[in-house]
Formats: C-alpha cells, structure tokens, sequence
C-alpha cells in the first residue's frame, strides 16, 4: 500500500474500458485484503488502510460504473470477513439542505446524465457531491465541468500544483474546508511539496504575493487597483507575467463562487473524506451489518422539507403574489420608462439599501486552524463599500463590460478561457424551465435579471439600462438575506436561511438561484480585476 504504488492502481479505474478497470480493481483488492490480513493476524499495524476502505467505499456508493461499484463493495465485504472494521457513511446524500431521495441517486440516471458522470469521474477520478447537485441542471453542469478541466488540466500559463495550490487559498478565504480537502489531495497527487501545506509562509514567494490579491478579489473586490497588478507584475525575480496573472485571477474568482455554491446548497463532505464516514459502529442496536455495506443507516431516511413538500396556502400565495408582481411591473414598462435620473436614484437606493441587509445569524465564525493557514489576513472580511464615510465610484457597465472588454481580455491572454466562461455565463443567466413552482409556461427573465442585477449591485456595479425599483418588487427580505450571505459571507449560510425564501419551490429552483449567484459573483470580481489589469495595460 506504498502511497506512490496506489495512486497509480486508483488511476486504472477512471479508464472508460471495462477490461483495464477490471485489473485496477483486482491489484487494488488483493493489496488491500493482503494489508488487512496482516493487520487481522496482528503482523502489521493499521497505516494507510483506513484511507484505502473508505476510498473504496465512496467507490461502492458513487462510481458511475456499476463495476467498480460492485466490485469495491465485495472488496470491503472481504475486509470485514477478516475480521476488520469497514467505514460506513455518514449523512445522507450529496446536500444537507435537499432530502437524499430528492437528487439523482448514482445507478439511477439517465443516459444523458450517465455520460455526464462518467466523464466528470475519468477527469477528475471522482463523482463529486457539487456534480451531484449541479446534474439538477445538466446543460450548466457540462458546461461547469468543461470550464473547469480546461481550468485545472489542460494547457495554460500556470504549472498543474500552482493550480491546486492557488484552489486552497481562494475556498479557505471562505472557510471552505469542502473544497480545500479535495485540493489538498490534488495538489499532491499531481506532485505538490507537501511542506507547502503547513502554510501560506511555506509555499513560494510568487504565491504569497498573491495572497492581497486573493483577499480583496474574495470580499472587496472594488478596491483592486492598477497598483496592486504592478506589484505582481514588476517584482523582479517573484514576478508574475499577464498571461499567468489571467490564469489565476479566473482560479481565484472561479473557487472564490464555488465556495458560494458549496454552502449555498449545503454540499455535504465527500464520503472518502473527513467528517464523510465513520469507522464506529452504528449506536442503534437493532440493524445488522448488512445495513452498512447497503448504506442504510439506521435513522429516517425522510427530511422534513418545504421545497417540494405539501404546499400551505401561506407559500402558495406567496408565489401567486410574486408573479402578480412580475405581470404589473410589465405592464408598467410598456406604458412608460423611468428618466435615467430616476434610474440612478433608483441604483443608489438599492445599494445604499443592500448595506442593511445582512445575516440574522450575524455571529462571527471564525476560521479553523487547519483552513486559515492557507491564507494571510484572517481578519480581513466582507465590509461593505460606502460603510464608514468610505465612497466608492459606481461601476458602470456601459464603461468597462464582460462583453466588451473583459472577454476579449481574457481570450488574447488565455485562448479559449474567455469563449469558456462567457458560454456558462450565458447558459446560467438564460437558463429557464419556463416554471415557478407548481405553474407552468411562465416568462422568468425579468426574475432573473432581478437576481443577477441585486448581486452586482451589491459590489457597486450598475446597469443604465435597468430599473432598480424593480429589485424591491420581486425580492424580498428573506432571500435578500439569503443571496447577500451566500454571495459575500457564504461560510455563514445556514439551512434556515435556505428553508425561509421561496418556500414552494422545488429544490432545483434553489439550486437554479445558486447557479444566478454563482455566475453573478464570478462576473463582478472578474470585472474589477480585469479593469484594474485594462488599465495598467493601457
């Protein structure tokens, strides 16, 4: 079970050929039940078995091919027979806010989504709980994992370690210890000094230069100023080129938004990783170990939930009245158009209004050890920007675009990245069901622009083309509260908060908000920064 010697056996089994799976699995099993042999007749001690059973198990619940599935279970079957004690997942299912029975169960899917799981396990040797959320919507979700791939493995500026490194510091930013473990672990499997995980000091200085960066890109964005790009430009022998800044800017702004997502939907730990399975046995007494290995696990399968549950009048009319809102304030547009003093009377309310809205559980958490390591400052948080006498110049779209500017920007640097995330943009933005929970055939994109415009007027940012008395209509406070906390304090999102907006409707609606404020977020921190970036070009 040398660390090196598994790692290359684990890979066998993200080949899409069943034969060469099926000899990865054979060497994996007969090294494993030869470790646990050892152990049973007291000739070895426990190192690195544990990490090999609960990989196996994560195998048994979530490998898309229904080989490795089995195959990983009769492994751990014959483990036990040994007389060993195998994990057993904790949890249930990939989101603490959605009831497991109410996502895509891995083994149920439909051939689309099947070869949406294959190809996300061979690319990054797992089917992950944030696939298993995002597949609600499979047509972002391919467009996600495209992004992504292009991001982390194929050709670009940055070496393939710097990539995962510069992964951790962006999630631990929010306290996102989800995707921080998954990092670590492929920061080093693609060979990354060990050493530099003990802390930020640890890592090269080039990295560490990129740690203010890092903080204002994470919670304000609208400070970054062309100065700050000449200082990772022009430091000599720890400078950064353009080329490589763009590739870091897009890793930084693309983990900063995923942490959105991961507590956004209260992705649950992956079950190979800590806090996803548990070695003890079950404390009911009355279920047998068969249970284990099938994956139940002794407690009520069935969340209490309102998305998707029995509809009370209360949530039923706060539907109907959203969508009265929505027809009225059509009919208002057609019949007149507001002056754009009025419009930017209109932003400046909105946004002076956007300070007061903040989380009811406004306690500080404060970072872990093991997260904050990972980066500098652990101070520094969301402040909001005209708090405190502080004025900061509206960012206005007509001046500085994604369309206009920031795209081609990103593209001249690093080809296809900007063609990449200008498609998943789009898709997030134009996505539509034509639903609102229990009604049909409905128009959402004047919702939709609501949501998106709210969250870039959060971070300063205004459309002349938008009227933001609209945002007052169509949201209101509960999920205010919700997309402010998920998009500039997500590590305090909690169930309550996902629970109270929105009560009819169904979990994939939710999931769909996430991906509007996912996208939403990305765009503006990329848009400072790629100014900033604009202007000491120019």
């Amino acid at each position: 079970m040398e660390e090196r010697e598994g790692e290359v056996r684990w890979d066998g089994l993200c080949s899409r050929d069943a034969a060469a799976r099926d000899a990865a699995l054979d060497t994996i099993g007969q090294a494993v039940l030869r470790r646990a042999g050892s152990i049973a007749s007291g000739a070895a001690a426990r190192d690195g078995l544990g990490e090999a059973l609960a990989r196996l198990l994560m195998l048994s619940k979530r490998c898309p091919f229904p080989d490795v599935r089995e195959k990983s279970e009769a492994i751990l079957g014959g483990v036990q027979e040994l007389g060993i004690r195998i994990p057993r997942p904790l949890g249930h299912g990939p989101s603490r806010f959605i009831p497991e029975k109410e996502t895509i169960q891995v083994g149920k899917e439909d051939a689309t989504m099947h070869t949406l799981f294959a190809e996300s396990f061979a690319t990054l040797g797992r089917l992950d709980n944030v696939t298993l959320v995002m597949v609600f919507h499979p047509q972002y979700l391919e467009s996600f994992l495209k992004t992504q791939h292009y991001l982390l493995q194929m050709d670009g500026p940055l070496p393939l370690h710097y990539r995962h490194y510069i992964g951790i510091m962006a999630a631990a930013r929010h306290q996102c210890s989800y995707l921080v473990n998954l990092h670590v672990n492929d920061f080093l499997h693609v060979g990354g000094d060990p050493k530099w995980l003990n802390g930020l000091e640890n890592a090269p200085q080039k990295l560490q230069n990129l740690g203010e960066l890092n903080k204002m890109l994470a919670h304000r964005p609208w400070l970054i100023t062309k100065e700050h790009i000449e200082q990772l430009l022009k430091t000599e022998e720890n400078s950064w080129s353009l080329a490589e800044l763009i590739h870091a800017v897009v890793l930084l702004t693309h983990y900063h938004s995923l942490a959105s997502f991961t507590f956004g939907c209260g992705i649950s730990p992956e079950i190979d990783c800590e806090g996803g399975h548990t070695f003890r046995p079950p404390s009911v007494s009355n279920y047998c170990i068969c249970d284990i290995t099938n994956g139940y696990h002794g407690v009520d399968e069935i969340h209490a939930s309102p998305a998707g549950s029995i509809p009370s009048t209360e949530s039923v009319c706060e539907v109907e009245a959203l969508m009265e809102k929505m027809k009225q304030l059509q009919e208002c547009r057609d019949e007149e158009e507001a002056s754009q003093e009025e419009m930017a009377t209109r932003f400046e309310r909105e946004k002076r209004e956007s300070m007061f809205v903040c989380s009811s559980e406004d306690e500080e958490s404060a970072a872990t050890r093991d997260v904050s390591r990972h980066f500098e400052d652990t101070s520094y948080g969301y402040k909001d920007f005209s708090r405190h006498g502080m004025h900061v110049p509206t960012f206005r779209v007509q001046d500085y675009s994604w369309e206009d500017h920031g795209y081609s920007l990103v593209n001249r640097l690093y080809p296809d990245v900007g063609q990449l995330l200008d498609e998943k943009f789009h898709i997030a933005y134009n996505l539509t069901y034509n639903t609102m929970a229990m009604h049909k055939d409905v128009d959402t994109s004047m919702l939709r622009r609501a949501i998106w415009n709210y969250i870039h007027c959060m971070f300063g940012i205004r459309y002349d083309d938008y009227d933001y008395g609209e945002i007052n209509q169509l949201l209101d406070r509960s999920f205010k509260v919700y997309i402010k906390t998920v998009v500039c304090t997500p590590e305090k999102t909690t169930k309550r908060m996902y629970d109270s907006f929105w009560r009819q409707f169904e979990h994939s609606e939710k999931v769909h908000v996430n991906l509007l404020l996912v996208e939403a977020r990305m765009q503006a921190e990329l848009l400072y920064a790629l100014r900033a970036i604009t202007r000491y070009m120019t």
